[in-house]
């Protein structure tokens, strides 16, 4: 007997409903009614609460075949949540190019290195274009932070495609403005993030 009819069983003997059932386990009814149609399977807590609550091991609930799968599926899923939040990171720091004294500032016969706030040396649309590029950049890290946490990875990797392309449009526009501290350190982030994606891609 698989695990989704041995679970359909256990539901039916305790007189539960898939809506109670999912109450008792802190999950939905459209996850039980997944799990008990064999379209999925619990992660490993609801597998133990599902074990306490019904009086069962896992090993009784779950062939070994089955426990691969679901611990393989697992700690693909865990990666992938690392991944997404080392990428939501490196675009969050993009507030560093804000305050740090990346922009050259023409102060008399010599240039100072100022942060974004105190820099005036350039054209009003080129600035305006480095706050917009900045502050969509820490919108994708946060919205990316939060999709991470609840496995929206289709949605994660959308956006960690548009943030690849604003760096690249950033990274342009810094060497073209003769920026060149700015447009260093963000190809860096940027060779950081290829390498993420690269890596979570092999892992995957």
């Amino acid at each position: 007997m698989e695990f989704n009819e041995k679970l359909l069983r256990l539901r039916k003997d305790k007189g539960m409903t898939q809506e109670e059932l999912g109450e008792l386990l802190y999950v939905s009814r459209t996850a039980i009614s997944k799990w008990e149609s064999g379209k999925g399977y619990p992660n490993i807590d609801s597998l133990k609460s599902i074990s306490k609550l019904f009086g069962i091991s896992i090993d009784e609930l779950l062939s070994g075949e089955e426990l691969i799968n679901i611990a393989t599926t697992e700690n693909r899923s865990n990666m992938s949540k690392v991944f997404g939040y080392i990428y939501a990171v490196l675009d969050i720091m993009a507030i560093a190019f804000v305050f740090l004294p990346l922009y050259g500032q023409p102060v008399g016969t010599y240039i100072q290195a100022v942060n974004l706030f105190n820099y005036t040396n350039t054209a009003h649309i080129i600035l305006v274009s480095y706050w917009v590029i900045f502050i969509s950049m820490i919108g994708f890290g946060l919205t990316q932070f939060a999709l991470s946490h609840f496995e929206k990875d289709k949605m994660r990797s959308t956006i960690s495609s548009i943030s690849l392309v604003v760096d690249i449009i950033a990274i342009v526009l810094f060497f073209a403005t003769r920026e060149p501290y700015a447009g260093a350190l963000l190809f860096f982030f940027f060779v950081i993030k290829v390498l993420t994606v690269l890596k979570e891609k092999q892992v995957k």
